[in-house]
Order: C-alpha cells, then structure tokens, then sequence
C-alpha cells in the first residue's frame, strides 16, 4: 500500500460521478436528494474542499460498508471536516476516515439557482 499521512479536510460531501461528469449543478441543496441517492447506490462518495479538490472516501470510522454505505448516506451534501490518512496515488486522492470532527449540516444553498436536480423545481 502507498504511504500514508494524517491529514484534516473540510469541505461538502459529493457524488464522485455528478461532480466529475458535470452531468447536472453537483452541489448543496440543489443536489442533495440525487446525492443520497448515488451513494446509495454504491457512486463513491467524496469530499471537495473550496478549493476543488476532490479525496475519495474509501473508509469512514468502523463502518464496515464500503459500498452504499448508511453513515455517508445520512450526511450527503453536509459541510464536514475529518481526520484520517491521506493516500495519493496517480494523481488521486484517497480518504480513510478515522473521524468527523465537525458536521455542519447542508448549508451550500443552491436549490433556488439550480432547482432540484434531477428533476427541476
């Protein structure tokens, strides 16, 4: 395995394919319910800081779900920050998640900008 080194991350919870194929508005309240919903159905999830940067989430805390994980579901489109060990790999940042230490809850408003994605308002 890559080398490993704890890192602190703050950023919103993402769809990794909404956010990578631009294919709807991938972010906040506007995304939200499709967010669950690919997370559910085993897209995986990922964090993206204000910058952009994009760190997949291969594990968060105990759970041993590491596809269509319940944790993760619950807190979709939620404004995180989280320790764990940062694995970079070809460009690619991975996540092991060892704790959310802050969850601030859905607060990227975008729902009256973008509608409801997928379908409409």
């Amino acid at each position: 395995m890559a080398q490993t080194r704890r890192v602190q991350v703050a950023g919103e919870l993402v769809d990794t394919w909404c956010n990578v194929s631009g294919i709807m508005f991938s972010l906040g309240t506007a995304h939200h319910q499709c967010a669950v919903w690919c997370a559910v159905g085993g897209i995986p999830v990922s964090i993206r800081d204000k910058a952009g940067a994009v760190y997949m989430i291969l594990r968060i805390e105990e759970d041993e779900d590491l596809v269509g994980s319940p944790r993760l579901a619950r807190i979709m489109s939620h404004e995180v920050t989280v320790d764990g060990e940062l694995i970079e790999r070809d460009g690619v940042k991975y996540l092991l998640v060892t704790q959310v230490a802050d969850d601030k809850g859905v607060i990227n408003q975008t729902h009256e900008a973008n509608g409801i994605q997928p379908f409409g308002k």
